[in-house]
């Protein structure tokens, strides 16, 4: 399983896939990555069911429970679950290349809001000196020299 910082660059990097088809599913394999963090971040193994026809909104599911705030991503995954289709079932469409990326930038949301509720949770891959994601002006100081 890739690091939560490596996914974030793949996200970041246009995919040179043989296909429109390939490129959709490449960003939906890493929306799963996200979501398998989060759950595996809580302690659970990630699920392998689907739901819905898709295994990113069941990761969704099994990640809310007991934490109803990750019910904000919800939409976001049924978005990036959403352009999959379009791109998939229409790949010659004039609109391909717009639907990827915007997938690309949906799947990036989900990125950075699961990124940040882990570093904010102190969950995941993050060093104990990690200072909070918001801080207020010249609160980073204080932070520093309190360490």
């Amino acid at each position: 399983m890739r690091s939560i910082d490596a996914i974030g660059t793949a996200i970041e990097t246009p995919t040179r896939e043989a296909s429109p088809e390939q490129a959709a599913g490449e960003l939906l394999a890493l929306a799963e990555e996200v979501l398998e963090h989060w759950v595996l971040a809580k302690g659970a193994a990630p699920t392998t069911e689907t739901r819905e026809g898709f295994r990113l909104l069941a990761l969704h599911r099994q990640g809310a429970q007991g934490d109803p705030s990750f019910n904000a991503c919800r939409e976001t995954c049924r978005e990036a679950a959403y352009h999959y289709n379009l791109v998939t079932m229409q790949p010659d469409s004039a609109a391909t290349d717009q639907r990827l990326e915007m997938m690309r930038l949906i799947v990036n949301h989900l990125f950075l809001f699961v990124s940040g509720k882990m570093q904010v949770a102190g969950l995941g891959e993050f060093c104990c000196s990690s200072k909070p994601i918001r801080l207020a002006p010249g609160q980073e100081d204080r932070i520093s020299k309190e360490a």
